[in-house]
Order: structure tokens, then C-alpha cells, then sequence
């Protein structure tokens, strides 16, 4: 049955201009104007902070957001899907795959397998839900000019797809600096309903922020932009449903003399803000290795999957 259109009239203290405004931007869900900030809100209908405030807050009555028993939590989780990543080791490792309402973040050394999950990842969210997919389009934000359509056409011939059509349903725009990369994901908002997209890849998330915040003077101002970033994209996910996946780069720390000197980029803000947590490593030919880092309801664990020409795979 289709779901009733929500008019955004309804809403105490939203005209018809401010719904015009608000369907231009994306603000079509109820659920999106609801857990946005007045600042964000105020920006994009260029009122009042003050009666940004009011509109989220009669929306969060409308739709009775508050304290709700745990069983009802539980009827929302279970319209979460799963993206398969082509291996099923890698989607054991991960619960089912990747899921919506949740940040999955890889991260490792390049050439550990980041850019090549994302691109398995783009063409397998448009697959029938029996074949790993959610019959559903991708949005893409290249920051480090990683992105190569012709892999993603590989990959999906490689499956018996239509490359062509493949391609035509992932949306892509390249972030060239961090305020760029940020505007993009505000605007997203404006094409995920109306494009049916169900997952947003971010390749790779901290670049531009690396290299736009360089000096310990420059860190707590990288990390609060970092922090509403990571927070608006868990709005989108939880409000859209949506799976987020991204890739983020890492560092070696000098002072660790034995162990594995690599750790990931962003710190305790992106720690505690990605829901699932992998990395990568290389291992030998084909072979990658994948650690479950961090998890909500996941335990530690690891396995071994293969990137070969056809894209993700199990070993054989």
C-alpha cells in the first residue's frame, strides 16, 4: 500500500512559501525536518532560530517523538535492509551486510580493498532484496578522484547486469574541499526520495579534512566540523533509512614500537559516531583481511575475502 504523502502544510507555522521550501531543499519526510537542528532549518527557510526551533518541535509532536516502549524500537529495527558486499564471509563478519539507519566505516592502508567495497557496494544495492540488494540507487561523493566507472561496469557485468543501466542509477559529485564535501551531503537531502536511493558512499571521508585542518592549532576546529558532518549523515540514514558507507584513511604512530602501528584518521569523534567499525589490510594476492573493530551488537571477529577482477568475492 503507498504510504500517504505527508503535507508540510499541516504543520503549525509552516505556509505555503515555507513548504516550497522546504520540498526544493528535500525536507519532504516528516522524519527529516524532525531531527534537524534550528540552525540548519533557520539557514535553509532563512528565518528565526527561534521559529526554526518551533516548526521541529511541532513536528516532533505530530509524529509523538519522545520516550517509547522498547518493543516498539524493535518493530523499527526490523526495517532495516541489508546490502550485500559480495563476499559472505565479509557480510557474516558484518551481521547480514551493510545495513541502513547505521555508519559502516572501513579503513586501512591504500590498496586494502576501501574504494573496491564502495564500488561492489553501488552496483549491489540496485539487486532484488533475494540477491543481496535493496532494488534501490546510490549516491556517491568522490573526494580523492578515486572514482572509475568503468570498474563499476566491470563489476556488474561480471554479474549478468546491464553496465549501462547500472551506471545511470548511481549519482556521483566530487568534493574538492571539506566545505564542498559538507554541502554536498546537506543537499542530498533534495535527490534521495526523489532518485529512491537507499545508500550514500563517501570515498573518502577525511581527506579534504586532512588537508584543509593541518596543525594541532587546527584540530578542534576540524573535529567539530567533522562531528556535525558525521551527524548529519546519521540523521539521513535514520530518517531515509539509508546506509551510509564510508571509507576513511589512516596514520602511522611513530611511537608504537610493536604491534600494528596504524590507526584510523578522525579520532575518538568518527570512534564513536561510525556504528560499524572494519579494517583492512592486505594480505597475500587477491586476499584481504577484515577486522570488526567496533559494534553495537556485533562480537570481534575477522575474515578473509578476495578482490578479484569480477569485484568482492569469498576464497575459494
Amino acid at each position: 500500500m503507498k504510504k500517504k504523502k505527508f503535507n508540510l502544510e499541516d504543520i503549525p507555522g509552516v505556509g505555503p512559501k515555507l513548504a516550497d521550501k522546504l520540498t526544493e531543499t528535500g525536507f519532504t519526510d516528516p522524519m527529516s525536518i524532525a531531527v534537524a537542528s534550528p540552525g540548519e532549518l533557520a539557514r535553509i527557510l532563512e528565518i528565526g532560530k527561534a521559529t526554526a526551533g518551533k516548526i521541529i518541535n511541532n513536528v516532533r509532536q505530530m509524529l509523538k517523538m519522545g520516550y517509547t516502549s522498547a518493543d516498539k524500537v524493535w518493530e523499527q529495527r526490523k526495517k532495516i535492509g541489508k546490502i550485500s558486499t559480495g563476499s559472505q564471509a565479509l557480510d557474516e563478519l558484518l551481521g547480514g551486510g551493510v545495513e541502513t539507519q547505521a555508519i559502516t566505516e572501513t579503513y586501512g592502508q591504500f590498496g586494502s580493498g576501501k574504494s573496491q567495497i564502495g564500488f561492489q557496494l553501488s552496483v549491489n544495492v540496485q539487486l532484488p532484496p533475494e540477491k543481496g540488494g535493496l532494488n534501490a540507487n546510490c549516491l556517491f561523493i568522490d573526494t580523492e578522484a578515486t572514482f572509475r566507472p568503468g570498474r563499476i561496469s566491470q563489476i556488474a557485468t561480471a554479474l549478468g547486469l546491464d553496465s549501462n543501466k547500472i551506471l545511470k542509477n548511481i549519482y556521483v559529485a566530487r568534493a574538492y574541499n571539506s566545505d564542498h564535501e559538507v554541502f554536498l551531503v546537506e543537499k542530498a537531502n533534495e535527490i534521495i526520495e526523489d532518485k529512491k536511493i537507499r545508500l550514500l558512499i563517501i570515498d573518502s571521508l577525511t581527506s579534504h579534512f586532512r588537508a584543509d585542518y593541518i596543525g594541532r592549532g587546527e584540530l578542534a576546529p576540524r573535529q567539530q566540523k567533522l562531528n556535525k558532518l558525521l551527524h548529519h549523515l546519521q540523521r539521513l540514514a535514520d530518517s531515509m533509512n539509508l546506509a551510509v558507507f564510508v571509507t576513511n584513511q589512516v596514520l602511522s604512530n611513530p611511537a608504537i614500537l610493536f604491534g600494528d602501528p596504524t590507526r584510523p584518521v578522525g579520532g575518538h569523534v568518527l570512534a564513536h559516531q561510525s556504528t560499524y567499525r572494519i579494517y583492512l589490510r592486505k594480505s597475500s594476492g587477491e586476499k584481504r583481511i577484515a577486522k570488526m573493530m567496533d559494534s553495537p551488537n556485533l562480537p570481534p571477529g575477522e575474515c578473509i575475502f578476495r578482490i578479484t577482477p569480477e569485484g568482492i568475492r569469498d576464497v575459494k
